[in-house]
């Protein structure tokens, strides 16, 4: 049973509607529960820097201003004591294991009912984890995968947006442009992905982040 406290949710959705529904699931978890939401990744980090103290975010893995796992990673390197619990229709259990292994606090498909909804976000916020019942956690990937996602899982928020940019196939310049930052940092950035990684070159860390999208792409041909 959860306690008498209040509990802050942030639902991180680009679909109102979608927002709406997962408003009403979560609404009869607890008497006390202030509810706010975000259709954007932007929105996402614009909450928690006016409300830190926040108990569960509720996100949608396709947020505009993101890409593939992404948005989780930042936000488990930003803020690792607000748990996550991606909501997605992408039910393939290779995601849902590579969500966990990226620190997700549990798995909701979209196409579950409002009714275990509630009962997995509310266990979720009894200090617990939920995934689908008929998923395996324990299937795990080659070895050589998964020193790779635990190599990514240490990139700072920033440096996860840097190796999304290049995996766009932006220039050191270009990258600047959009962060707002000289060429100097972003050569610094680079460096420690590199570093990180355990790559030589920006396009095998390119190929790299290939293991955070949901879907495979060609890497960029990528230039200095």
């Amino acid at each position: 049973m959860l306690n008498d406290l209040a509990y802050r949710l942030i639902i991180a959705d680009d679909h109102p509607l979608f927002r709406g529904a997962m408003r009403e699931a979560v609404t009869g978890i607890h008497k006390r529960i202030e509810i706010a939401e975000a259709g954007s990744f932007e929105e996402i980090g614009k909450l928690l820097n006016s409300d830190r103290d926040v108990d569960l975010i509720l996100l949608d893995l396709a947020m505009p201003g993101v890409r593939g796992f992404s948005g989780l990673m930042c936000l488990r390197a930003q803020h690792p004591s607000v748990p996550v619990v991606i909501v997605s229709a992408n039910e393939d259990p290779a995601v849902i294991r590579r969500c966990m292994h990226f620190g997700a606090a549990g798995f909701i498909p979209k196409t579950l009912g409002v009714d275990s909804m509630r009962d997995a976000v509310a266990q979720v916020l009894a200090g617990g984890e939920w995934t689908p019942p008929d998923v395996d956690l324990d299937h795990s990937a080659d070895a050589q995968t998964n020193d790779l996602l635990t190599r990514l899982a240490t990139l700072t928020p920033q440096q996860v947006r840097v190796l999304m940019m290049l995996s766009e196939g932006l220039l050191n310049k270009q990258i600047a442009y959009e962060l707002t930052v000289s060429e100097a940092t972003v050569k610094a950035h680079v460096s420690a992905i590199l570093q990180k990684l355990g790559v030589e070159s920006r396009t095998q860390a390119v190929i790299a982040a290939a293991k955070i999208e949901l879907t495979p792409r060609q890497p960029a041909i990528l230039a200095n």
